[in-house]
C-alpha cells in the first residue's frame, strides 16, 4: 500500500506557471512508476505524465512536452510537477497515481495504477 497526497494546485491565470507536488508514503518497490493525471468537468481522466521511481525515465503526452516536467526527490519521497504556460483548457483536478508498471504501453493508462491521491484543483483563468 503506497498512500498519496497532492497539493500545490490553485487558481492562477493564462501563461502563469504551477508546481504540483505529491508526497509518498508506504512502501516502493523498485520497478514503481509515478504518475499525473487529470480530469475536468465532463470529461475523461487524461494520462498527462510519469515518471520511474528508480531511474527517473519520463514520458508524455505529447501535447504536453514543451510545458509540463515531472520530477521526482527519492530522498523526501515527492513527485513534482512543473507546470508553464498554462491554459484555460489545463483547468482540471490533477491526480497523483503509483503503480508497479511493467512497461512503457501502459504508463499512460489509468487504470494499470494501483494507488491514488485525492486529487488537487488547478484551475486557469483567461
Amino acid at each position: 500500500q503506497v498512500q498519496l497526497v497532492e497539493s500545490g494546485g490553485g487558481l492562477v491565470q493564462a501563461g502563469d506557471s504551477l508546481r504540483l507536488s505529491c508526497a509518498v508514503s508506504g512502501r516502493i518497490s523498485g520497478n514503481y512508476a509515478m504518475g499525473w493525471f487529470r480530469q475536468a468537468p465532463g470529461k475523461e481522466r487524461e494520462f498527462v505524465a510519469t515518471i520511474t521511481w528508480r531511474g527517473g525515465k519520463t514520458f508524455y503526452t505529447d501535447s504536453m512536452k514543451g510545458r509540463f516536467n515531472i520530477s521526482r526527490d527519492n530522498a523526501k519521497s515527492t513527485v513534482f510537477l512543473q507546470m508553464n504556460s498554462l491554459k484555460p483548457e489545463d483547468t482540471a483536478v490533477y491526480y497523483c497515481a503509483a503503480g508497479p508498471l511493467n512497461g512503457a504501453s501502459i504508463y499512460g493508462n489509468a487504470r494499470a495504477y494501483e494507488d491514488w491521491g485525492q486529487g488537487t484543483q488547478v484551475t486557469v483563468s483567461s
